[in-house]
C-alpha cells in the first residue's frame, strides 16, 4: 500500500495523466449535480479511490457539504477467501475523508465480474442525481474475441438501463487487444515505448520510485498484452474511435468536452509538466499523450433515450 501511495505520488509529479483524469471527472460530476441535494456516484475500477477525496474537498470549499454522497465502489474480485477485501478497505478510507470535510457519505463496495451485475445490486434511487464514472477499467472487461455474449457490450448496456444523467469514460488509447499476436505486440512496442520515454525524460534512472513504476506497473502490463491469451489477458485496450463506436451501438450519445474543463486542463499541464506532454480535443474526446502519440483519452455520454427529472427527453 505505502509503494502505491509513492508511486502515485512520483507520477503526480511528472505525469499529468491521472491528475487530468481526476480533474475531468471531478469537474464534470460537478457541473451536472449543481442545486441536487443527494449525488449517486457508481465507479467502476474504484481501485483505491485516489480521486474522490478531492472531490469531497471541492464539495465543502463550494459550500456544498451538505449534500449526501453515495458511492458505489466497483473493483474486479481478487483471488483468496476475501475478493471484495480492496474495495471494502478503500470504503472505510473514504468514509474518513468524508467526516474530516463533514460530508453526509455512504457507501457500497461490488467486487465481481463486471458483465454479472444487475441494475438490482446499485440500488438506483430516483431522487438522486446518479453519475457513472469509468476510468480505464473497462480495458480489463473481456470483449467479443471470448465467446458471443460480448461482456464489455453488457457492461455497456447495463449503464445505460440505469440512465445516468453522464457517463465519463476514461481510456489508454491502445489497439493492442487483438487476438493477432503480431500485431498486437507491435502495437504495444509502440504505447509502452512512449512510456518509458516519459520516465527518462522526466526523473532519473536510479529513482527507486521510478524503478517501482516500471518493475510493478508498466513491464507487467505489457507482458500480459504479449505473453497472455484467452481470459488470462486482461489488458485488452481500444481506440477512441473502436469505443466510440461501441458506446454509440450501445445507445449513448457522446457530449462536447467542456471548454472550461478543457482550458484549465491545457494551462496546468503546459505549465507544470514536460512540453513534450500535449492535450488536444478531437471528435469530441479530450485526449492526452507525449510527443504526439495520444495514450489517454477522455469522454461524456449519455443514454440517447435519457429523460431529465423533468420527465423531458435531454
Amino acid at each position: 500500500m505505502s509503494d502505491t501511495l509513492k508511486a502515485t505520488r512520483i507520477y503526480h509529479a511528472i505525469c499529468p495523466f491521472l491528475r487530468a483524469c481526476f480533474y475531468f471527472s471531478n469537474q464534470t460530476i460537478l457541473n451536472a449535480s449543481k442545486g441536487a441535494t443527494k449525488i449517486h456516484i457508481i465507479d467502476f475500477g474504484i481501485q483505491l479511490g485516489f480521486m474522490w477525496p478531492s472531490f469531497f474537498e471541492r464539495l465543502s470549499s463550494l459550500g456544498s457539504a451538505a449534500s449526501k454522497i453515495r458511492i458505489i465502489g466497483i473493483g474486479f474480485p481478487e483471488r483468496g477467501f476475501r475478493p471484495g477485501k480492496l474495495v471494502e478497505a478503500t470504503g472505510r478510507r473514504l468514509s474518513e475523508y468524508a467526516q474530516r470535510f463533514n460530508i453526509d457519505f455512504k457507501y457500497q463496495g461490488i467486487a465481481s465480474k463486471w458483465e454479472s451485475i444487475t441494475i438490482e445490486d446499485l440500488k438506483i434511487d430516483k431522487d438522486e442525481v446518479l453519475v457513472v464514472n469509468c476510468l480505464h477499467g473497462l480495458k480489463n472487461v473481456l470483449d467479443e474475441s471470448i465467446g458471443r455474449d460480448n461482456p464489455r457490450d453488457k457492461v455497456l448496456r447495463l449503464i445505460k438501463e440505469i440512465k445516468p444523467c453522464v457517463f465519463i469514460h476514461g481510456i489508454l488509447n491502445g489497439s493492442y487487444g487483438t487476438p493477432f499476436f503480431t500485431a498486437r505486440f507491435k502495437e504495444v512496442l509502440r504505447t509502452f515505448f512512449s512510456f518509458f520515454d516519459i520516465y527518462e525524460a522526466t526523473a532519473p534512472r536510479e529513482s527507486e520510485m521510478r524503478i517501482h513504476v516500471e518493475r510493478n506497473i508498466i513491464i507487467p502490463s505489457a507482458i500480459n498484452a504479449i505473453a497472455c491469451e484467452g481470459s488470462e489477458r486482461v489488458e485488452r485496450p481500444e481506440t477512441c474511435r473502436q469505443w466510440q463506436a461501441r458506446t454509440i451501438r450501445a445507445g449513448f450519445t457522446q457530449l462536447p468536452v467542456d471548454s472550461m474543463i478543457m482550458k484549465n486542463i491545457k494551462n496546468y499541464v503546459r505549465e507544470l509538466y514536460h512540453k513534450e506532454f500535449f492535450v488536444d480535443e478531437d471528435r469530441e474526446w479530450l485526449q492526452m499523450g507525449w510527443k504526439g502519440t495520444t495514450l489517454f483519452a477522455l469522454s461524456t455520454w449519455k443514454p440517447t433515450d435519457y429523460e431529465s427529472v423533468d420527465g423531458k427527453t435531454k
